[in-house]
């Protein structure tokens, strides 16, 4: 599906896509597109299932992390129909950093961004204990 074939409906998305195309280059700017398109295209056809937000090989690991955050950012816009989505640089217990997409109210609150890193540390424990359980039983540690 080209951009051209994604139904104006003066959907937000829309609109930011079309910002987007005046401020970047054209050759960052056709690379977001194939990036997000398959996104686009599932939630368009209402598709479920995991939908990867990457590019494979070579190209993949030479985006700029300017083109990886607009294409979050478009994500973002498709799914919550806002235009105010920032990415916000969370630090986790465990002395590491996340981007996390949020609202501008969210990103400006440091008591909610707080929230949303311990969240990220609670989940990580989690996972590591699951991890931990799995292993100890022979059960696959790579899901």
């Amino acid at each position: 599906m080209t951009e051209s074939e994604f139904p104006s409906q003066g959907r937000p998305v829309d609109l930011y896509l079309d910002l987007l195309r005046v401020r970047m280059t054209p050759s960052d700017y056709a690379l977001l597109l194939r990036m997000v398109e398959p996104v686009l295209e599932a939630m368009q056809e209402q598709r479920a299932g995991p939908i990867e937000l990457s590019l494979e090989g070579e190209e993949g690991a030479s985006v700029s992390q300017e083109v990886r955050d607009e294409a979050s950012l478009v994500v973002a816009v498709a799914v919550t129909g806002r235009m105010d989505n920032q990415i916000v640089e969370i630090e986790t217990e465990e002395g590491g950093s996340v981007r996390v997409v949020t609202d501008s109210g969210t990103a400006a609150d440091p008591a909610r961004c707080q929230e949303i890193a311990d969240f990220i540390g609670e989940r990580h424990r989690q996972d590591e204990e699951l991890r931990g359980i799995a292993e100890v039983s022979g059960l696959p540690t790579d899901v």
